[in-house]
């Protein structure tokens, strides 16, 4: 993932690093890692409406796969700050980049997660709507070809 030096990720989250998420080491266990990404995910949903639109339609994400490089610790206390953008948006499916750094602005992970949109009225894949296409492409600055 890091081979890219020019990503756009427009979407800043910035979390405090609780204590209970320390390991045995004394640094961020790395669930605490996809728990950010998570955060970050979901507060990108909200920034193009997707959260919205699934509390209204129960049309909305279902995460695919999650990967996550490790690059350096986390200590606690400190910050996570992760900058999140789209990767691709395909038919279904569609991609987030994140990377997470410290307060120190030091790249701690890089990650990348896959997400079906999904009907869960009808319990099936349905295509990524094109009215949440144009707000990502909006925020993102750029345009995603339909796949």
């Amino acid at each position: 993932m890091s081979e890219e030096t020019n990503i756009h990720l427009p979407v800043r989250l910035e979390l405090r690093i609780d204590w209970a998420e320390l390991d045995l080491f004394g640094h961020v266990n790395n669930l605490a890692f996809l728990k950010y990404i998570q955060a970050a995910r979901v507060h990108y949903w909200e920034q193009i409406g997707l959260y919205q639109s699934f509390l209204k339609t129960g049309v909305g994400p279902m995460l695919a796969s999650v990967q996550c490089d490790f690059r350096k610790e986390l200590q606690y206390p400190g910050k996570a700050i992760v900058f999140t953008g789209m990767k691709f948006i395909k038919n279904t499916s569609f991609s987030f980049r994140h990377r997470i750094f410290d307060e120190s602005n030091l790249l701690a992970a890089e990650a990348e997660d896959v997400i079906v949109m999904y009907d869960f009225n009808k319990k099936e894949k349905i295509p990524f709507p094109d009215e949440l296409r144009k707000k990502a492409e909006q925020l993102e600055g750029r345009s995603f070809d339909h796949i």
